[in-house]
């Protein structure tokens, strides 16, 4: 009964929060902020009493021409966990803050490439909103934190300017410690949007953990990971089995985070490629359920979400949870 009241009220809230927000409208484009009315308050999702536990679903929408499609309302999509349909709890589609680490190899084979890579990072940040915080890593055998999450946007730029290139490629080690690491920032209290933007040109040689310990990691994380994998430059060295098992890997660790690879033929293509990742955090929808299964057995909980009356649009969003254990 007590979680039921609870449950109740934390409805309620969400309500009354609409009611009283309902004019509102939040900035941002790819490209940056953009202005809002001084009277307009933020939406915030709703707080739910101490042991209601409330799943966040990042959203992205495309049609048939891969272009994100903004517009859609709550009664567009459906959200099914393990088969049984679930209520929405909450609905937005205006962008929380984010915290995104910036993942970059810094290999000895990103030589050449490396001053491209600077300079596309570097107008990734700019894009970047007041309310966001970034990281940027740079990981090569080594893991090295060139800044740690700031929304300084000065000390960010620094710190793309500071990588270099030298060494081998540990990337699995680099995921895994940094998605353990950036599964901390936000909470209900606090929300925020999480997400890794790797550029990387290879596959692995160095980590001391494996692809599936990355894979695991990063199904209890909530973390987007969004891949900008170099493809080599000749056909036959894209054919070579290690490079198709690296992009396997990549390909399975973006769908399961609800995220997706990118693949530039050329260094010049690198800025594009961070352009659609920052358009895409900008226009993700956001949806939060408390699930109707009460269980707190610490079992993998599969997430579908539909949109039943547009079957042409394309989604990608996490694909399940595992939830809390008592």
């Amino acid at each position: 009964m007590k979680a039921a009241r609870a449950l109740k009220r934390g409805l309620q809230d969400r309500r009354a929060m609409r009611a009283a927000v309902s004019a509102w409208a939040l900035w941002v484009s790819a490209c940056g902020a953009l202005p809002v009315e001084a009277q307009a308050p933020p939406r915030r999702p709703p707080r739910f009493p101490a042991g209601v536990d409330q799943i966040s679903i990042s959203v992205s929408v495309t049609d048939g021409h891969d272009r994100h499609v903004d517009g859609l309302s709550e009664p567009d999509f459906a959200v099914l966990e393990d088969g049984v349909a679930q209520k929405l709890s909450f609905f937005t589609r205006d962008p929380l803050p984010l915290s995104v680490a910036l993942l970059v190899d810094g290999s000895g084979s990103m030589e050449p490439y490396l001053g491209e890579a600077q300079a596309a990072g570097e107008r990734f940040i700019r894009r970047l909103g007041p309310g966001d915080l970034a990281q940027v890593v740079q990981f090569s055998d080594q893991m090295v934190v060139l800044q740690d999450f700031t929304a300084d946007q000065a000390r960010l730029l620094a710190a793309i300017r500071g990588t270099r290139a030298s060494g081998a490629t540990a990337l699995y080690t680099a995921l895994y410690v940094t998605l353990k690491q950036l599964g901390s920032h936000g909470t209900l209290e606090a929300p925020r949007r999480r997400a890794i933007v790797l550029l990387s040109d290879g596959e692995d040689t160095a980590s001391l953990v494996t692809d599936e310990q990355v894979l695991g990691q990063a199904r209890v994380a909530d973390v987007g990971v969004y891949a900008i994998a170099l493809r080599p430059a000749t056909p036959r060295e894209r054919e070579r089995l290690s490079f198709m098992e690296a992009t396997h890997f990549l390909d399975s660790l973006a769908r399961e985070t609800g995220a997706q690879v990118l693949l530039p033929g050329s260094a010049s293509e690198l800025d594009a490629a961070y352009a659609r990742v920052a358009e895409e955090l900008r226009t993700q929808y956001t949806l939060g359920y408390v699930s109707s299964n009460a269980r707190r057995d610490g079992t993998w909980r599969r997430i579908v979400v539909r949109m039943p009356a547009r079957g042409e649009l394309q989604l990608r969003h996490k694909l399940g949870y595992r939830a809390a254990r008592r």
